[in-house]
């Protein structure tokens, strides 16, 4: 070997180290390689590049690092296009992130860096919404997505941050009126969102520490609160302020103070007097309200609900399910939606049901001792839903004679489906009334205190949600173990997806995204408002059923207790890396299974098909690389849409899964998000989640 040659041999040894021993964390790595090709490979980055590199170790272009991880993205004023790419979640520790003054378009991906602390996106062309990802975002202080071309209107994401101190949403076209939880941004000190077409009253800005605030231009109507009249930089120009002196605030209430410390002062004594006597009748109040609610409360201090809405976790944001209306185009937690009518199947059950019509000052008494399952009162669950249901169910105890009897003492004709932990069984009365009941297998209980079937009765029969399949009955006799729900003649996702034969129609593309957004607002509920939260631990097609306006409706849930002692997990390509590696079954791997769900919803594929070439066996492994590939995608989609479909909804459909199936569970995001995202995909699209019914097939009810 002559010398030249063992130069060239060093050299490649030495390179090939130097990547092997790359300075920087892989998922930073990673999401600047995707920024770097969204932002159309510029070659004013120097050092960037679309694969691998060591940015913290080269020095890239824009890019400062603390020891292995990237911490500051300062790229203003570069001449960029594009967008930012999918992985900015990856980047866990940069806190400042600046991509202002570019020439940068389509919608700011709804994740960003999640502990930002300084954003600045403004001076660009993006469209669309401001993220909701920001109200995770609690160490957020700075945030300018002004002078860009956002528009809707703001979501009630502000509830978290405290610390924000300086936020510039000027020179957009967002609307609607101004989010109540502005009233949570206590550091506040400079707001400027002129020149939108926000509309509404500026009360809730009234008690904030602001001493630069911008309003012109906008269509804002009423009173200037008087708090916020003495701020030094106040712009209220080009509104339609209402004239003449504000009205007066309610009784019993006191001026607001803030900024206003001056004029307090010159009021004099009369208003300390004033006070004074307010605060003794408020007190007085009070002391009969105690002794009130004491007196109440021996009455009835044995009632305790033990499901409800977190209000802490809950900001008082109202959560509508998805029906099959049209998702309205301005709030995405629009209250007149919460009443939605339970559909046909719920009334063939209505005769055995224990039904409490009830108006909202009234408490219902416990059950009697002898009730084998504590009924539930839904005041304060339907109230802090802002839902107008009327009506709490019971599940209610059926003998095991009744259920063999209905089934045809379980006759394989009436099998309706196979589950992980037993089957499910058609059960139908002389009355018409049609039910589905769940045999869970014997093997389940052994090892088991005969108490906790009941337990598990007793929790998931007090759920109620639009999109879950509800459990109207059990039965627990001579070592049976079964569960009672409603039942549903269209039968399951999978069945639409994989089963169908060639004179079936194809469930449209707008169905499949409000199937996707159904899914996803039930396990947002199972998630985030059920206290304690409920993990469901077996998502899968087979467990989505579809009522009669295909809307889906999730069953199994509440069942983790039993799955947790099963030998293999169930899911059949549907589980997360995680769970298959032994580690935790956590709410993110539920979320990885419902991303499973979504690409059956855009492939028609199986999430594990062993009929095909080995590199597609795998759904998730063949279809992740591409998602983010047009053209690839585009061969994607289910051939039997027959190209029916719009191809900018489905980029950003596969955009949601991307996030939802990534390895790594702590990069995948809360179930709020991706319903969020969902919400945001519709409203882009302009769907009318109705019109499509007719246009995608419904199983006939077979007499078995």
């Amino acid at each position: 070997m002559n010398l030249t040659t063992l130069v060239f041999w060093i050299i490649q040894i030495s390179i090939h180290a130097v990547r092997v021993f790359s300075k920087t964390k892989a998922p930073d790595v990673s999401a600047l390689n995707v920024m770097f090709s969204s932002l159309n490979s510029p070659s004013q980055l120097s050092g960037w590049g679309s694969s691998g590199g060591d940015p913290c170790g080269d020095s890239w272009e824009g890019i400062q690092c603390s020891g292995s991880s990237v911490t500051e993205i300062s790229l203003s004023d570069f001449g960029l296009s594009g967008s930012m790419g999918y992985q900015l979640s990856n980047l866990a520790t940069v806190t400042y992130f600046d991509l202002s003054k570019n020439n940068l378009n389509g919608d700011i991906p709804y994740q960003l860096p999640p502990n930002a602390v300084h954003i600045d996106l403004s001076g660009n062309s993006f469209t669309g919404s401001v993220p909701y990802s920001i109200s995770q975002m609690a160490d957020l202080e700075f945030l300018n997505l002004g002078h860009n071309k956002l528009s809707n209107q703001l979501s009630d994401m502000f509830g978290k941050l405290s610390k924000l101190k300086r936020m510039d949403l000027s020179y957009n076209s967002i609307s609607g009126n101004l989010p109540q939880s502005f009233k949570k941004l206590s550091s506040l000190t400079v707001l400027h969102i002129q020149d939108n077409k926000f509309s509404g009253s500026i009360n809730v800005l009234a008690d904030l520490p602001l001493d630069d605030l911008n309003v012109a231009n906008n269509k804002f109507t009423g009173w200037i609160p008087e708090s916020l009249e003495d701020i030094d930089n106040l712009e209220t120009v080009g509104n339609s302020w209402s004239s003449g002196p504000a009205p007066p605030p309610p009784p019993g209430t006191i001026s607001p103070k803030g900024k206003n410390s001056k004029k307090d002062e010159s009021r004099g004594k009369s208003s300390v007097i004033s006070g004074l006597v307010i605060a003794g009748i408020a007190m007085g109040v009070l002391a009969i309200i105690a002794i009130v609610i004491g007196f109440m409360s021996r009455r009835h201090k044995s009632f305790t609900p033990s499901h409800f809405l977190d209000e802490d976790t809950s900001q008082h944001r109202s959560f509508t399910p998805l029906t099959s209306q049209e998702l309205p185009k301005g709030n995405l937690y629009n209250n007149n939606n919460a009443n939605n009518n339970t559909n046909n199947d719920r009334k063939s059950f209505n005769s055995d049901a224990s039904v409490d019509i009830k108006g909202l000052s009234v408490v219902r008494p416990p059950p009697a001792p002898s009730d084998p399952v504590q009924s539930f009162s839904d005041n304060q669950f339907a109230s802090r839903l802002n839902s107008r249901r009327s009506t709490s169910f019971r599940a209610i105890s059926y003998s095991l004679l009744d259920l063999q009897t209905a089934t045809s003492n379980f006759a394989p004709a009436r099998l309706l489906g196979e589950g992980t932990i037993g089957r499910v069984y058609k059960a139908k009365y002389g009355d018409g009334k049609v039910l589905a009941v769940k045999k869970i297998d014997s093997s389940v209980f052994q090892g088991r205190r005969t108490e906790e079937f009941g337990e598990v009765v007793g929790i998931i029969s007090k759920l109620h949600h639009t999109n879950i399949t509800e459990v109207v009955g059990f039965c627990s006799e001579q070592g049976h173990h079964l569960l009672v729900y409603e039942y549903f003649m269209n039968g399951s996702l999978h069945e639409f997806l994989h089963m169908s034969d060639d004179f079936s129609k194809p469930l449209t593309w707008n169905t499949r995204v409000r199937i996707a957004l159904g899914t996803a607002r039930a396990l947002e509920y199972l998630h985030e408002v059920c206290s304690p939260s409920i993990i469901h631990m077996n998502i899968k097609s087979s467990n989505i059923l579809l009522d009669a306006e295909l809307n889906p409706r999730l069953s199994d849930y509440g069942l983790a207790t039993f799955y947790k002692h099963r030998s293999q997990n169930p899911g059949g390509g549907y589980d997360a890396p995680e769970c298959l590696k032994g580690s935790t079954y956590s709410m993110k791997s539920d979320i990885y299974s419902l991303g499973v769900v979504m690409l059956e919803l855009l492939t028609g594929r199986m999430p594990y098909d062993s009929g095909k070439a080995k590199v597609e066996q795998c759904l998730v492994r063949w279809a992740t690389p591409q998602l983010h590939d047009i053209d690839a995608l585009d061969k994607m989609v289910d051939p039997a849409l027959r190209g029916l479909y719009p191809p900018k909804s489905v980029s950003r459909f596969a955009d949601i899964i991307a996030l939802c199936v990534q390895s790594e569970p702590e990069f995948r995001p809360p179930m709020s998000e991706v319903v969020q995202a969902l919400v945001t995909l519709v409203q882009r699209s302009s769907m009318n989640m109705r019109d499509d019914l007719g246009n995608s097939r419904r199983m006939d009810d077979y007499d078995y």
